[in-house]
């Protein structure tokens, strides 16, 4: 039986690696430690289908040492202790320590991790790690501060186009077809910038054409799809789709749309915690300061599945969903926050005026380190007026208050303490 056509299109090589340019690119830090023969243990996080393992495989084999590959979902703390026995016993001093790549390490146990965490640290073997959650999450901050962290980006459509014209230029057995690739829009749009995905697309929508000259365009895309919705997605990534409809239903404010798309992540095996965090997330970035609860209850669902587990916890996930789902929305803090990293990214790193800094010394105190400095609850409503903004920022605006019911109260304060400047019109 052939391979899928994402396998057969692995590179084996950087020159045919698509995107990642700033971790691969001439120049940039892991190509730079490729080329010296020399790595160090790092943690890759990005969606899938971005190079992660390609990337592990491709370092193992240029620096031409042994690679062992580990499941977290199929591998214990035994099968983990027997590879790093054997990568000792089978190394020479003289020689770069193996590899030893673990496909999604966010699923590791904390016992499975610190099972690691001495190889890593002693340099028995070089560890390489995939994931597509956030590591903080889940990765023992021990073994994280002996990894470098890099973020793979989805592929750019140039990235994905180039892929699709290599596969059916390259591949054995789509060159022996007549495939003529008219719109891509579809394939691109569909692979949300997965390139296995991308090319399990392509490789369903040539196979169901029963002739040799194939023709590829939008319609014939989506007509497949809808023939067979999920035989693209044989690895189970579709759960990102399904995750995002979920999302999208909630800040729609569709508490139905939100359970039936929460069922189908139960009934296709999502993690729970998955879906828990994605819920911490929304009541942070979609419900805000609408409904400040919506974060504490959103948390307790987290914990509450942490500690219960299945099925109970489905319960509590739904709870925190259709909470959620029903809750006023605000996006100002997520507005407010991307606003204020854009300011300091564009001013770079103002003076904090002296009447803030602290003045912990005689010679701070001498220099005019806090003097100045107004303790508002020595004031009347607890308030008075001065700078907390640097000098060159003091009259920047970057919270912007939104009129629901429950954030007005805040933003009729802050026009009640500062009048017109947080007055909106």
């Amino acid at each position: 039986m052939a391979q899928p056509l994402a396998e057969r299109m692995r590179p084996s090589g950087l020159d045919d690696y698509i995107g990642q340019r700033h971790l691969v690119g001439q120049g940039a830090i892991l190509r730079k430690m490729i080329d010296s023969g020399r790595i160090s243990s790092f943690i890759l996080w990005g969606p899938p289908g971005v190079g992660k393992t390609t990337l592990a495989q491709i370092i193992a084999h240029r620096l031409e040492t042994p690679f062992y590959t580990l499941s977290a979902v199929t591998s214990g703390v035994k099968d983990v202790r027997e590879v790093i026995d054997k990568a000792s016993k089978g190394r020479f001093f003289t020689e770069a320590s193996p590899i030893l790549f673990i496909d999604e390490i966010h699923r590791f146990s904390k016992s499975q991790q610190d099972s690691l965490l001495g190889a890593v640290e002693k340099g028995v073997v070089t560890l390489i790690g995939a994931t597509t959650e956030n590591p903080s999450f889940e990765v023992i901050r021990p073994l994280l501060s002996r990894c470098q962290l890099y973020v793979l980006k989805p592929l750019g459509r140039d990235d994905l186009d180039g892929l699709l014209r290599r596969a059916v230029a390259e591949d054995i057995y789509l060159k022996e077809r007549n495939i003529e690739l008219r719109e891509t829009g579809a394939l691109i749009r569909y692979s949300g910038g997965d390139a296995r995905k991308l090319l399990n697309l392509l490789e369903l929508v040539v196979e169901s054409s029963p002739e040799e000259d194939v023709v590829v365009t939008d319609d014939a895309v989506i007509k497949r799809l809808e023939q067979n919705p999920l035989a693209y997605d044989k690895d189970g990534e579709m759960h990102y789709d399904i995750v995002s409809a979920f999302i999208k239903s909630i800040r729609g404010s569709d508490p139905d749309a939100a359970l039936y798309w929460l069922a189908r992540m139960i009934e296709g095996g999502e993690d729970p915690k998955f879906i828990a965090r994605r819920l911490v997330i929304s009541a942070s970035e979609d419900i805000g300061l609408a409904n400040p609860n919506a974060l504490l209850l959103a948390n307790a669902a987290f914990d509450a599945v942490s500690k219960i587990g299945w099925p109970e916890g489905r319960i509590a996930l739904a709870e925190a969903t259709v909470y959620l789902a029903a809750s006023p929305k605000s996006n100002s803090a997520y507005l407010g926050i991307d606003k204020a990293i854009q300011l300091v990214r564009r001013t770079g790193n103002q003076p904090v005026p002296l009447h803030l800094r602290n003045a912990p010394t005689e010679l701070m105190a001498e220099l005019g380190y806090s003097d100045g400095y107004k303790y508002p609850h020595n004031y009347a409503g607890h308030f008075t007026e001065q700078q907390y903004l640097p000098d060159a920022l003091r009259n920047e605006r970057i919270w912007l208050g939104q009129h629901s019911p429950a954030e007005q109260k805040l933003y009729n304060n802050m026009v009640d303490c500062w009048g017109d400047r947080y007055r909106q019109e």
